[in-house]
C-alpha cells in the first residue's frame, strides 16, 4: 500500500495510482506494515520543520519504506535523505513530468529496502520478502462439503478437523484490576453474546469458556471461515463503539482473535473436560501469549483456501510461534489513540 502525507493532495492525485491513500492524520500516528511505502510532502516546511519531519518518519516508518516528495527542490542534497534512511526521493523534475509515477518504481523501492536489510543481516529482510511473496502454501485441503454433518448430528468422540477461533477481551490495563467481580462477569457475558450473534452466519459453536476468553469451533468449510474472518475484522473496526455502548465500559479495550486449524475428538459444549488435543493447546497458547489487541492472528497451518487473495493484503508476517509461522492483520489507525 502507498500512503501520502500532503496538505496539497489534489496536485499529487494525478501522479500516483488511484489505490494510493492520502493520509490526513498526524505522521506520529501512522503505523505502516513491512510492505507499505509512505511518502511525505515537504512543500512549505522550514528547515526546522523538515528536520522534525524526517526524525518522525524514521520513527513511524522504521520497519517500512518511506520517501520524500519535494516539489520545490527544498532539499539541496537528496543523497542526505538516503543516509537518514529514506528509500525514495521525488523531486521537481519527476513531479513536473507529464506522466504519472509508474508502479514499477514502488517495486524498486521495496527491493531497495530489502537489499539494505539483507546487507545488514537483519530479520527485516525475511519479513519484507514474506510480505512480498504472500502466504506460504500449506498444501492442506478442506474435507468434502458433506463431511461435516452439522452440530446436532455430529457424534461425541468423532475425530475430524475443525477451525478453532480464540476470542478474548482485553483492556489497556487488566480489566480485573478496574472492575468488581460481579460487573466483570456481566461484561464477559455481554461479550460472549456479541460474538455468538456476529458469528451466527458462519455456523460457529461457542465450545469452551474460561471467563475472560473463549473458544469457538467452526465447520471445515470455506464459506463458514470466510464469514467468521469478515465478522472478526468488523468487530475490531467497531471496537470503540461496542466497548462503550454495548459492553458499558468506560475504559479502552479491544478484542483479540486467533485462528488455527487442526483435528480434535469432538465433545459437546460443557463436556469438554476430557478433550486432549494439540490443536486446542496450540490455539490457547497462541491466543493468550502471542495474539495482539485489535488484531486477528492466523497460523501457517490453515488450509490454502482459508484467506481469499483479496484479503491477504490485510495480513503482515510476524515471525514464528511454537514452530509455526504466524500473521497478524494490520493495525487500524485509531488503535494507537484508543489503546
Amino acid at each position: 500500500m502507498v500512503y501520502i502525507f500532503s496538505k496539497k493532495s489534489a496536485a499529487l492525485k494525478t501522479k500516483f495510482p488511484k489505490t494510493a491513500i492520502i493520509v490526513s492524520s498526524p505522521l506520529a500516528k501512522h503505523s505502516p506494515s513491512y510492505s507499505d511505502i509512505t511518502y511525505i510532502d515537504i512543500c512549505g516546511l522550514t528547515a526546522a520543520e523538515l528536520k522534525k519531519t524526517i526524525t518522525q518518519a524514521k520513527k513511524s516508518c522504521k520497519d517500512s519504506s518511506w520517501g520524500i516528495i519535494d516539489p520545490k527542490g527544498t532539499v539541496k542534497d537528496p543523497a542526505s535523505l538516503f543516509f537518514e534512511g529514506a528509500s525514495d526521493y521525488l523531486g521537481p523534475g519527476l513531479l513536473k513530468a507529464s506522466k504519472s509515477i509508474d508502479s514499477k518504481r514502488f517495486t524498486g523501492v521495496l527491493q531497495w529496502k530489502r537489499s539494505l536489510a539483507a546487507a545488514a543481516g537483519s530479520q527485516e529482510a525475511s519479513k519484507l520478502n514474506e510480505a512480498a511473496e504472500g502466504f506460504i502454501k500449506s498444501g492442506i485441503k478442506l474435507p468434502a462439503a458433506n463431511a461435516f454433518p452439522g452440530w446436532k448430528k455430529i457424534q461425541s468422540g468423532k475425530a475430524m478437523p475443525f477451525y478453532l477461533l480464540y476470542c478474548s477481551l482485553q483492556g489497556k490495563t487488566a480489566l480485573e484490576t478496574r472492575l468488581q467481580e460481579k460487573a466483570l462477569t456481566q461484561v464477559y457475558k455481554r461479550f460472549h453474546s456479541i460474538l455468538v450473534s456476529n458469528f451466527k452466519e458462519g455456523d460457529a459453536l461457542l465450545w469452551m469458556e474460561t471467563g475472560k476468553d473463549c473458544l469457538f469451533l467452526l465447520p471445515p468449510k470455506s464459506q463458514c471461515v470466510s464469514s467468521i474472518i469478515n465478522a472478526c475484522i468488523s468487530l475490531i473496526v467497531s471496537a470503540p463503539q461496542i466497548v462503550l455502548e454495548t459492553l458499558g465500559l468506560s475504559i479502552p479495550a479491544n478484542f483479540i482473535f486467533a485462528l488455527h486449524y487442526g483435528s480434535i475428538s469432538y465433545k459437546p459444549p460443557g463436556k469438554t473436560g476430557t478433550v486432549v488435543s494439540d490443536a486446542v493447546n496450540s490455539i490457547f497458547h497462541l491466543g493468550a501469549k502471542k495474539a495482539q489487541y485489535g488484531r486477528l492472528t492466523i497460523t501457517a497451518g490453515l488450509p490454502d483456501v482459508t484467506i481469499p487473495k483479496v484479503m491477504q493484503d490485510l495480513f503482515v508476517p510476524c515471525g514464528e510461534y511454537e514452530g509455526r509461522k504466524i500473521w497478524h492483520t494490520k493495525k487500524f489507525n485509531y488503535a494507537k489513540s484508543w489503546l
